[in-house]
């Protein structure tokens, strides 16, 4: 089984994949630190407006190259929609998410394009959304939990650029599968929030064994 859950940064739909995958004891993969990995790579070496060193970076990209925490940062997650805007940095990227995606009995992956590109076939597809101006309390709550700096109106700018970037890119662009089931977290705190997304899944199975 494949269940893919999308959604716009901030929305939860990381938390919510990972306690899902450890509740049915499926494997789970944050496609999101695939672009972050490249994003990292390339703003290290000084180069994150030269896509030729983007494409370089995501075909010879090892996904525990980089320790997850240097990955966490707001700059890296920018860096990560740049690079993931360049159509040949998002193919070198998708052998890997279909390789995973094959893992029995089952697979959790999250992203922005995991129900509509990388795995369209997937049985249970869940967009996760919630306001901008939630999302940008999260994430400033999550960057000053890391000791970091904000600046609370910056973010949530940037947490609407990538939303327009990741919404306008020419190639996979962010989108709600027609298929998928709209999860809105803005009012739901985390137990919450997971707790709706098994219900969905748990819906989807019954209607297939009940077909």
């Amino acid at each position: 089984m494949i269940i893919a859950i999308d959604g716009p940064a901030a929305s939860g739909k990381g938390t919510i994949a990972k306690r899902v995958a450890a509740h049915y004891g499926f494997k789970h993969l944050d496609s999101g630190l695939l672009y972050r990995g490249v994003g990292f790579a390339v703003l290290s070496a000084g180069k994150l407006n030269d896509p030729a060193a983007a494409v370089a970076a995501a075909q010879g990209y090892d996904p525990g190259r980089f320790a997850e925490d240097d990955l966490k940062s707001d700059a890296v997650a920018q860096a990560a929609s740049i690079v993931a805007a360049i159509p040949q940095v998002r193919e070198a990227l998708i052998a890997l998410q279909h390789d995973f995606a094959r893992w029995k009995p089952g697979v959790v992956i999250d992203g922005r394009d995991i129900g509509t590109v990388i795995a369209p076939q997937a049985e249970v597809k869940i967009f996760v959304t919630a306001t901008p101006e939630e999302r940008a309390r999260r994430r400033i709550l999550e960057l000053r939990g890391r000791g970091e700096s904000v600046d609370d109106a910056g973010v949530l700018a940037d947490i609407k650029a990538r939303d327009a970037r990741d919404s306008s890119r020419a190639v996979a662009p962010l989108r709600q599968a027609e298929d998928a089931v709209l999860l809105d977290t803005t009012h739901l705190d985390i137990p919450s929030a997971v707790r709706a997304a098994i219900d969905i899944v748990e819906a989807v199975r019954a209607g297939r064994r009940s077909a």
